[in-house]
């Protein structure tokens, strides 16, 4: 873990300090729900931002939303930030090419091994060499990801919360060949948008998901099972135990397409049943029912 002090001088640490100061340029792969917060989250801290998806769609809908987030701040989060200049600093664009200059990259494609599995030999071809990948992921292990590249000891796993903007703390994920340097330029690079971070080692899952994921699974069997309506099952959880958010809400932020993608990967890595799947929580996810970003999940927010 890393420590906040120090036994006598660390000057490998202020060298790595500095070189996050140093980062002019995040790159930030995928535009969708986590990709938009993340490029707001950066660009805000005055960090240019090149954010890459392959759908000029998606990339619309991010510059759109991330207007929208701007606008809404003050309602929302209690402060005005400069909405022109934040959105300036956020580059769109769907060539991978122009990541090659960035000093750091995050990405935030779906949680589907198949489709993450493709992304990271093209990172790693186009980013400098120096350039630290980070794997904003629920559940899959980093030193999976890792073995597809050729810099094992510059890819840790940076699990940032929806909505990223909001959202203090990071999880830092060591792999197991990741260096101890990459690891503290991640924490000096949240340090500086003003986000506190864990370190902890590379499991499925990790900490947050290992457990929520299995709370969120167990909540919607009892929807399934007709014990209570989630209403009341999230009531409980605010009131109960002075949750800000109970697990079904928290769900449908999450995106259900995402929780249930956690899951499996969490029952297949395990082995373990107690991470089967719901089958009514795959029923909302085939239905089309993902939660926030679909206008309905566990509950409906068309009507919001």
């Amino acid at each position: 873990m890393l420590e906040s002090h120090h036994h006598g001088p660390d000057d490998g640490r202020e060298q790595t300090d500095l070189a996050a100061a140093r980062i002019r340029s995040v790159g930030v792969v995928g535009a969708g729900t986590m990709g938009r917060g993340v490029s707001q989250m950066f660009a805000e801290a005055g960090i240019d931002v090149v954010c890459v998806d392959v759908s000029e769609q998606a990339l619309r809908a991010a510059r759109a939303e991330i207007d929208r987030n701007l606008r809404l701040a003050p309602l929302t989060r209690g402060f005005r930030p400069d909405h022109a200049a934040v959105a300036a600093r956020i580059e769109f664009t769907s060539d991978y090419q122009a990541l090659s200059q960035v000093g750091y990259v995050v990405e935030n494609v779906t949680e589907n091994w198949t489709v993450k599995a493709q992304v990271y030999p093209l990172l790693d071809a186009i980013c400098g060499e120096e350039c630290v990948l980070g794997v904003n992921t629920s559940a899959i292990p980093i030193t999976r990801v890792a073995g597809l590249t050729g810099r094992a000891d510059r890819v840790v796993g940076t699990h940032i919360m929806n909505p990223a903007p909001m959202m203090p703390t990071v999880e830092v994920i060591r792999g197991h060949l990741t260096s101890a340097e990459s690891v503290t330029l991640t924490s000096s690079l949240f340090a500086r948008t003003g986000r506190r971070s864990v370190v902890v080692n590379d499991m499925p899952g990790f900490v947050t998901n290992r457990v929520m994921m299995l709370t969120v699974n167990e909540a919607a069997f009892l929807i399934q099972d007709g014990v209570a309506t989630p209403s009341d099952v999230d009531r409980l959880f605010r009131e109960c135990f002075n949750h800000k958010m109970g697990p079904l809400a928290t769900a449908d932020l999450i995106g259900l397409d995402t929780v249930l993608f956690s899951l499996e990967v969490l029952y297949e890595d395990f082995k373990d049943p107690k991470y089967r799947p719901c089958p009514y929580l795959r029923r909302l996810v085939d239905a089309g029912l993902h939660g926030r970003k679909t206008g309905a999940g566990f509950f409906d927010y068309e009507t919001i």
